[in-house]
């Protein structure tokens, strides 16, 4: 393992914000993993994971305890099984499977991160959720101090969630496995209504797994989401906000305020979310209340490519980006009476 002190955590995340951690440790085997996972927990230093930094907001002093960085790397491809190690490269291990002719996460491509993150957010975009495709999930429990296999049915997956998420102290992620689709060379079905407009089919239709790929990669391109060092619309952690989920009767209300703002032809986005729920769009709410693409003249702004993208355009501080979206939260609340929620995890600060 690797040890530093006093270490730059701002390199290690896409939005390049925050102060340093007092001791980080890279890790690059899941027993360099636990070891240093126990060893923080037995002295009761504080412990922060890092995987591939794209959904980290680190406070400006940093980190006082411990910071990991897992870096371990494997990929087991057994017929359409696919196992990868916590710190595998997202977008590689995306590009691997379609390379193999295997559908189920193509419409994941460009989502910046590592493989380990996956199942804790439940990362999805472009109509696929990794949940649909997980198995199994092996990760150390901080609690009974062993390695345990998760099954999918037992990982609590829902919109951006997870058994993971709402219990962040307990599990580290170690491997991923999912089982994918031997489609003779095609995607899975394509759910999501843009990405099959700009590939010319049907929402259900399959399309050659390149052109999936592709066109998903274009498509987040052109809004920013693809990293790239050169433009600082993509040094941010993607989608700052998540959609909000609303109750019929919350929906209702929300439908009223919209009515009286922007008059009674303007219906806003809506979209089935279980029972007796109904999603809506965070980006069409923060362009509705004002904030629109490119809004702000400090150092953080909103992405000039994309309304839900919040972005650090090379001077910010992480204060100076929590104004920005401490101000969007407000003005979207005072508009529409709804409270957005942030995507990404805070360290050391809050909204």
């Amino acid at each position: 393992m690797q040890e530093l002190h006093d270490a730059p955590l701002a390199p290690l995340t896409t939005f390049r914000l925050g102060g340093p951690a007092a001791r980080l440790i890279t890790a690059t085997t899941d027993a360099e993993v636990v070891a240093a996972v126990r060893e923080a927990d037995d002295s009761g230093t504080p412990l922060l994971l890092i995987g591939g930094g794209s959904n980290l907001v680190i406070g400006d002093k940093g980190f006082p305890g411990t910071a990991l960085r897992i870096a371990t790397r494997g990929v087991a491809l057994d017929g359409t099984s696919l196992e990868l190690a916590a710190g595998e490269v997202w977008t590689d291990a995306v590009a691997r499977t379609v390379e193999a002719g295997l559908a189920g996460i193509e419409c994941l491509a460009g989502i910046p991160g590592s493989a380990g993150a996956t199942p804790i957010q439940n990362v999805g975009a472009y109509g696929q959720e990794v949940s649909s495709t997980i198995t199994e999930v092996v990760a150390y429990d901080r609690r009974s101090r062993e390695t345990v296999t998760i099954p999918s049915a037992e990982c609590a997956f829902s919109y951006r969630h997870s058994r993971f998420k709402s219990d962040p102290e307990r599990f580290v992620v170690l491997r991923v496995r999912f089982e994918l689709e031997d489609a003779a060379g095609l995607s899975a079905p394509v759910k999501y209504a843009e990405t099959a407009r700009a590939l010319g089919v049907g929402t259900g239709d399959r399309v050659p797994l390149d052109a999936a790929r592709e066109t998903v990669l274009k498509l987040r391109a052109g809004k920013g989401m693809v990293l790239d060092p050169e433009d600082h619309d993509t040094w941010s952690a993607g989608s700052f906000f998540t959609n909000p989920i609303l109750t019929h009767e919350e929906f209702a209300a929300f439908h009223a305020r919209v009515a009286e703002r922007l008059g009674d032809g303007v219906t806003p986005p809506a979209y089935p979310a279980g029972d007796k729920h109904t999603k809506t769009s965070a980006a069409w709410l923060i362009d509705k209340s004002g904030f629109t693409k490119g809004y702000g003249t400090g150092p953080a702004r909103i992405s000039g490519k994309h309304t839900l993208a919040l972005t650090n355009r090379g001077e910010a501080t992480t204060e100076d980006l929590l104004d920005l979206a401490r101000e969007v939260v407000a003005g979207v609340h005072a508009a529409f009476g709804i409270t957005l929620v942030n995507e990404p995890v805070t360290v050391g600060v809050s909204l």
